[in-house]
């Protein structure tokens, strides 16, 4: 039973595409950024208004080592995951890393309601989008044992091609 895990930019459908995977797996999904809402009794946006994004950052590396441990899960991840490479080796070691990646026109699409992201509530969304991507692109590819480009891709067909991987490796 081999973890999977979802890393990506925030908007990529690492969501949603972990709970169907979960499902047609039959694992547990799990959502580091719930999980530390859980453990914390805060959301994520509050945790950044008091501890900053460093605060937030040890939340999550503590959490990362923590959920990686377990076996047959399916871990949807924040999309600045990648940023601390204590993740990224945990990350790597511990199952398949799957890259969902995205434009930025389409995050700009999937986020542009959403006030629940602390780094989007800013004048100019788009330039912190495309700075993001500059800097955590070549980690996620550095870490992804699996990249899907999920821009007009519906989930379904997403979460099949995971599942295609997973088959090939246990007949490999």
């Amino acid at each position: 039973m081999r973890n999977v895990f979802l890393v990506g930019p925030m908007g990529a459908g690492k969501s949603t595409i972990g709970r169907l995977l979960a499902k047609e797996l039959k694992y547990p999904f799990k959502d580091s950024d719930r999980e530390i809402e859980a453990r914390t009794g805060a959301d994520i946006p509050w945790i950044f208004d008091v501890e900053g994004e460093e605060g937030f950052r040890q939340r999550e590396e503590a959490m990362i080592a923590e959920l990686v441990c377990e076996q047959g899960i399916v871990l949807a991840t924040g999309g600045g995951v990648v940023m601390r490479e204590s993740n990224r080796r945990a990350l790597a070691e511990h199952g398949l890393v799957v890259y969902l990646r995205t434009s930025v026109e389409q995050q700009l699409q999937r986020t542009a309601k959403d006030r629940q992201r602390p780094l989007l509530q800013t004048a100019d969304p788009e330039k912190v989008l495309r700075e993001l991507m500059a800097r955590r692109d070549p980690l996620y590819r550095e870490i992804a044992g699996l990249t899907i480009d999920t821009d007009q891709r519906g989930p379904k067909a997403v979460v099949n091609t995971i599942v295609a991987r997973l088959l090939d490796e246990q007949g490999a």
